[in-house]
């Protein structure tokens, strides 16, 4: 089945992609700075404003009157400033079901095209939240230091409710904006003293991130006025690309096409209720803000294209087109091994479709779960926004755990006739044929839509062809670890994601299913992984039931020949004598 000459040959373009990729690194474009001081931030009036709010409006979950309450209140702030003010109530799914929630936008025009836009959400889930409100401190503070300021550009502010789990009233505001936008600025956690880096967050639930020269700027400007933000390493990186998620408001604007970053003293989990504030760590936030604002509006033209999908390798730029090359060459290898195994399986008239339908079939436990996961979600059984929220924000349910484990129970029940009948028979090439081939096809959709997440599939796809394949000296122990090791940059990944959220594996898992629920996860991406994961099983039970080729014979030990493979010396045609003169 497997030609090990192939497969070994078909490394050369990977080793070339290597290359190409290093030379493709380009240098981060320059932060945009300014030399005017942010000394116009008064950090003691935001502190008593952000202490009077939290006394005011001490309870604010997304669409109550505690939260509307404080709605009215930052409407009044921006009208008594030269922006003009309109307040807009949309209809939007929050940690708490369905609400209204209302957005207040203060805008005023520039004589340059292009806006630079501030957000900052309302709400919270728990009380006082006095670190999660000094984002709207912060904002109603620069409302009042920026009237009767000129500016080059369109100043926009944006009051948003939705932001403790979900990002409805962010998304809606994204969603409806209509000029073009140099930069957005989401203010979380502006006055928190405990501290979570980075501090600059630029990931989409979508493939790309912000600019990496409004990244540059933002971070430049709290290095100046508050110490290091901090930065992702490379590796989580391209995590970030290949499972787009995240569950802050920066998220669905940047998701919309928008440049959007976070800033956040307490990283992308914003503060807890109970959290501590600091007058120093709002000055210095603030200025920092402000600073950056400064130097957009008076800096040249930022206005990017869209999001970028880049890589930082040791301070530079890998570009999405260098990892889709590279993601490319590495799939190479498997795919010309199976197409040589599917044309040696078809000489011998084996089947090879009854077994792509078997191995399609060992996912659908798995499609079926999810499915009712979203059912659950669009009946309103299951609290799920349309955009990841942060751990604990909505509790687990048991009911749409229960519903997805009994799918996945049924699912496997019906299937096990079909499993008992055909695994023993498994071991046979077209079995491991159909595998190897399938896998490679799901891997190659993978790559035309996110060549980071085809990099987590590499390993998958070598694995399962190695393990199925019977030239391989394997044993049975050795093919099934080697299945099993396929799943292990997942693992880690979800691992990766445990410790960035700062979730259990319990918390993580209901993450997901909210994802489900909540359709952030679309049901083409439900069938393309369900039957991924099929391949693995199916793959699992081929490796299970593969032996390498025995001698046919006592004392006979593999064939050797020279010259070529069709040719087999003198005397191949049975007892022809050699025509050779002696």
């Amino acid at each position: 089945m497997l030609d090990l000459r192939i497969y070994r040959a078909a490394f050369v373009p990977a080793v070339l992609a290597l290359v190409v990729a290093a030379f493709s690194l380009e240098t981060r474009p320059r932060a945009i700075t300014t030399a005017l001081p942010p000394d116009a931030f008064d950090a003691p009036r935001a502190m008593r404003l952000l202490e009077r709010l939290a006394e005011r409006h001490p309870s604010r979950r997304p669409g109550s009157e505690g939260d509307m309450a404080l709605a009215a209140e930052v409407q009044r702030t921006f009208e008594a400033t030269d922006f003009e003010v309109t307040a807009t109530d949309v209809r939007g799914e929050t940690i708490d079901g369905e609400r209204t929630l209302r957005t207040v936008v203060a805008e005023r025009p520039g004589r340059l095209s292009g806006a630079i836009v501030l957000v900052a959400h309302r709400d919270a889930a728990g009380s006082p939240a006095l670190a999660e409100l000094s984002g709207t401190a912060t904002l109603m503070e620069i409302a009042r230091l920026l009237s009767g300021r000129t500016t080059r550009r369109t100043i926009v502010l944006v009051s948003t409710s939705g932001g403790s789990g979900g990002a409805a009233g962010a998304a809606h505001w994204a969603d409806s904006v209509s000029g073009p936008v140099d930069a957005v600025l989401v203010l979380g956690d502006m006055a928190g003293t405990r501290q979570r880096r980075p501090q600059v967050v630029p990931w989409s639930n979508a493939l790309g991130s912000a600019p990496q020269r409004l990244q540059r700027t933002v971070e430049q400007a709290l290095r100046t006025e508050s110490g290091p933000p901090g930065g992702s390493s490379t590796v989580m990186q391209a995590l970030r690309l290949a499972f787009p998620l995240t569950v802050s408001e920066q998220g669905p604007i940047v998701e919309a096409g928008l440049p959007a970053v976070l800033v956040s003293a307490s990283g992308e989990l914003g503060p807890g209720p109970g959290d501590p504030v600091g007058a120093g760590r709002l000055e210095a936030m603030g200025r920092a803000v402000l600073r950056t604002l400064t130097a957009l509006d008076e800096g040249p033209d930022v206005r990017p294209s869209g999001p970028q999908a880049v890589v930082l390798v040791r301070n530079q730029m890998l570009p999405e087109w260098a990892v889709r090359v590279l993601a490319a060459a590495l799939l190479l290898p498997p795919l010309l091994a199976g197409i040589d195994g599917l044309a040696r399986v078809r000489r011998r008239r084996e089947r090879i479709l009854p077994w792509v339908g078997w191995t399609v079939a060992l996912g659908s436990p798995l499609l079926a779960a999810a499915l009712v996961v979203l059912l659950l979600g669009l009946l309103g059984a299951v609290t799920a926004p349309a955009a990841p929220v942060p751990p604990g924000a909505v509790p687990v349910s048991a009911a749409a755990l229960v519903g997805a484990a009994v799918a996945v129970a049924l699912g496997f029940l019906a299937l096990w006739p079909l499993l008992r009948g055909l695994a023993p028979a498994s071991g046979g090439g077209g079995a491991g044929v159909a595998v190897a081939l399938l896998a490679q096809a799901l891997s190659w959709v993978v790559w035309a839509v996110n060549p980071y997440a085809a990099l987590f599939l590499v390993p998958a796809v070598h694995l399962w062809l190695l393990a199925a394949a019977p030239e391989v000296r394997l044993g049975r122990g050795g093919r099934m670890l080697a299945v099993l090791a396929a799943a292990l940059p997942f693992a880690l990944a979800a691992l990766a994601y445990g410790i960035a959220l700062d979730a259990d594996p319990l918390q993580l898992g209901w993450l997901g299913v909210l994802a489900v629920a909540g359709g952030v996860v679309s049901i083409p991406s439900l069938v393309l992984w369900s039957a991924i994961a099929g391949c693995g099983v199916a793959a699992l039970v081929v490796a299970a039931h593969t032996e390498a080729p025995r001698p046919s014979g006592p004392g006979i030990g593999p064939v050797r020949s020279r010259g070529p493979l069709t040719y087999a010396g003198p005397g191949s045609l049975g007892g022809t004598a050699s025509a050779r003169r002696r």
